[in-house]
């Protein structure tokens, strides 16, 4: 008997249905009147078969807007602070897994209880059951009955029943309760569900939202009023007359102009005035181990990514764990396009093991198949762990590693760069990647980047992940100059070039040795760029001697047009007689830079193999000849921070446990930031206080600027777990 009352019970609740206000206008008419199409039908039947089973979505009784009333809303990452209960299920205040916002009646919002005794807000959880996940957030526990968002329908007459379709479309003013599953055959084996799933649906992406040709009219009208500027500082400005020189080191230096206008986030009145739109693709790792407080502040760096993204830049998501998943195809931010975009990312949650490959793989396939083109292009790539699949070159299937991932980082490494985007003889698509933690694959992440020309970052701590992102895209939203091109000629028939310290910049000299060139692809507003070259100097025949010539090529992305820069010419003085020779402290201070990054390098061999002590000693004899420069007795700041980051990694290098956990990260991080010479995020590398700031440009500090004070602002008080929050291994005390 009671078997069958518990039927009949369940199949009365599967009827039960609660509407909700069209717009924000029927909220201020007050509270429904009875009979309203906007009143809540709860049979009590349905009601009991809810408490009975724990699955109870429940209206918010004290709200503002009158009893009863329910709104759902789109949840934001950064709307509230992280403030993450201690009391779990014991008390009802308590914190949405999906939103991580407060949960307490009277806010306005339907809250939903589930099977498992979990409680989240009703949009939420609707959205995350929506793009394919049936497990619980917290828990993992695979649920029999489950929430969704239906179509708005007519007004149905009080007391009669209506059971929604399966399959129903999201509008927002209908919402279904409950959605049982379907049941499977028992076989006496546990079925588990991966909340991500790959896109079946789609094998091509060429579903890109077109680009708003106005407004690109608009800025191709303004373009970039200044231009790159080129200067030369020879190493000494003097040299005799009598006197002939072997190796003799010439500066060339780059600095790309101001931004002129910066976007105001939110504002579509003024789209990207000013500067170039962006095709950003961000490729996320959502595996079990960004559970909890990871999974959370991705989400909310991600909603900073989105608010601060101009109308005309398109933005798609990439998450992957066991398998990888398109969000939404390269869509427009707009309001509307932000909205849907915080909703995708919101419903995430994390499951699964690690496949990179996958996910870059998928992120590449947006970059090479979409239909428009928007002027700058980039990957950003995030993982927290160490790759549980690998590739296989021939075949591109996926497969668990057979081996340790250490032994099998090399060739890993090799067969993700062969899953970077193809360029098909155009400019080359940065990948700019975040090691998120102390578990990530350093070696191969950063062999993505370098790869790819984007820049590796160590992301150590967690709440560090927003300002990390903040970086990143200040520069992505400020680039002033592509495909810049630097040429030298050498206008003396006896000076012929030795060498082009370039860094990881391709450079070339030619077989007659009087010519060469460095590409340097894009350059951020603000961005510098400085580069070595050593010639020889003949003896000189007059009051001085001609020694090469320096010019640049570049497109302006908003214009569209090829610049050429009128040339520099190299000259020195070439007196009878030198008293004292004094060196240029601005092709000192590089000479110390290049020197650091190359000492970086060997201690980092040294530490694989073991030998920390060694690479310890090599750091601290290349602390003792920067400091001890032209440069660094001057108090030159570029020293001073390469001083503190050798010092750094020194700490770092302690000990076996610390370098494998940190100092690894620490120095490619290092390594990528000198090579490319562009901002990277190290620790608390974007701190305003720290001196390891190197080629920060004001486009990034502003950006940075901005994602802190967000965060201050919407976390007025910090709760005790946000204070303890987990962190990596710890950073040793300010110095």
């Amino acid at each position: 008997m009671e078997s069958r009352w518990r039927k009949a019970k369940m199949s009365l609740g599967l009827n039960l249905c609660v509407y909700v206000p069209r717009t924000l206008d029927d909220l201020d008419a007050g509270p429904p009147s009875t009979g309203s199409s906007t009143a809540a039908l709860v049979s009590p039947a349905a009601s009991s078969y809810a408490t009975s089973a724990n699955t109870t979505p429940t209206a918010d009784p004290g709200s503002a807007k009158g009893p009863g009333a329910l709104m759902p809303t789109t949840p934001t990452p950064t709307s509230a602070g992280l403030r993450l209960s201690k009391s779990g299920s014991k008390s009802f205040k308590k914190t949405c897994a999906i939103c991580l916002t407060i949960m307490k009646p009277g806010q306005g919002h339907a809250l939903f209880t589930a099977e498992c005794s979990h409680t989240f807000h009703f949009h939420c959880i609707s959205a995350n059951v929506k793009h394919g996940s049936n497990n619980c957030p917290v828990c993992r526990t695979e649920w029999k009955e489950l929430p969704f968002r239906g179509p708005l329908v007519a007004a149905i007459p009080q007391g009669s029943a209506r059971i929604n379709p399966v399959n129903g479309q999201q509008n927002g003013g209908h919402m279904t309760l409950l959605r049982p599953l379907p049941r499977a055959r028992s076989s006496g084996r546990l079925h588990h569900v991966t909340c991500l799933l790959p896109d079946t649906d789609r094998s091509v992406f060429n579903d890109d939202e077109p680009l708003d040709l106005c407004e690109a009219t608009d800025d191709h009208q303004q373009g970039c009023s200044r231009t790159v500027e080129i200067t030369t500082h020879p190493e000494f400005t003097e040299i005799p007359e009598s006197t002939s020189e072997r190796s003799f080191t010439v500066l060339i230096h780059l600095k790309a102009p101001l931004a002129q206008n910066l976007h105001v986030p939110g504002d579509d009145s003024s789209p990207n005035t000013g500067r170039a739109p962006v095709d950003l693709i961000t490729v996320l790792d959502v595996s079990g181990s960004m559970a909890g407080t990871k999974l959370a502040l991705l989400k909310r760096a991600m909603g900073f990514v989105i608010q601060n993204l101009g109308s005309s830049d398109r933005l798609s998501v990439i998450a992957f764990s066991s398998s990888a998943r398109r969000l939404f195809p390269l869509r427009r931010m707009t309001e509307s396009g932000r909205k849907q975009s915080l909703l995708a990312v919101n419903s995430l949650t994390s499951n699964g093991g690690t496949n990179i490959a996958e996910g870059l793989r998928k992120g590449s396939k947006v970059i090479e198949e979409r239909q428009a083109k928007n002027p700058v292009c980039s990957i950003i790539l995030l993982s927290d762990g160490q790759d549980t699949y690998t590739v296989s070159p021939s075949t591109g299937a996926h497969k668990p590693f057979t081996v340790s991932p250490t032994a099998s980082a090399q060739k890993a490494s090799a067969e993700y760069c062969a899953l970077l985007p193809s360029t098909n003889g155009s400019q080359q698509v940065p990948v700019h990647v975040f090691g998120f933690g102390a578990d990530h694959d350093a070696v191969s992440l950063h062999s993505i980047s370098q790869t790819s020309g984007g820049t590796f970052s160590f992301i150590e701590t967690e709440v560090t992940i927003q300002d990390a992102f903040a970086q990143c895209i200040g520069g992505l939203l400020s680039v002033v100059a592509q495909d810049l091109r630097v040429k030298v000629e050498s206008v003396h028939p006896d000076v012929h070039f030795g060498s082009i310290r370039s860094g990881s910049y391709s450079s070339r000299i030619a077989d007659d040795k009087r010519n060469g060139s460095i590409d340097v692809g894009d350059l951020y507003a603000e961005e510098e760029r400085d580069f070595l070259m050593t010639l020889n100097v003949p003896q000189g025949c007059g009051e001085e001697t001609a020694l090469l010539k320096v010019g640049c090529v570049y497109k302006d992305p908003l214009m569209k047009e090829t610049i050429n820069m009128a040339e520099v010419q190299v000259k020195i003085s070439r007196p009878a007689f030198v008293s004292v020779q004094t060196v240029s402290i601005q092709v000192d201070r590089q000479k110390n830079r290049l020197h650091a990054a190359e000492v970086m390098a060997a201690a980092r061999f040294s530490a694989e193999r073991g030998e920390l002590a060694h690479a310890v000693s090599l750091l601290e004899d290349c602390r003792r000849m920067i400091m001890g420069s032209a440069s660094g007795q001057s108090g030159d700041r570029l020293c001073q921070s390469l001083d503190a980051e050798l010092k750094e990694m020194q700490e770092r290098m302690a000990s076996r446990q610390r370098y494998e956990a940190s100092g690894r990260a620490y120095v490619l991080s290092g390594l990528s930031s000198h090579s490319w010479q562009r901002a990277t995020s190290r620790g608390d590398s974007t701190d305003s206080e720290s001196l390891i700031q190197a080629y920060q440009t004001t486009s990034m500090v502003d950006m940075v600027l901005r994602s802190q004070t967000l965060t201050r602002s919407s976390t007025p008080k910090q709760t005790p777990q946000m204070r303890h929050a987990k962190s990596f291994p710890a950073r040793p005390q300010p110095r």
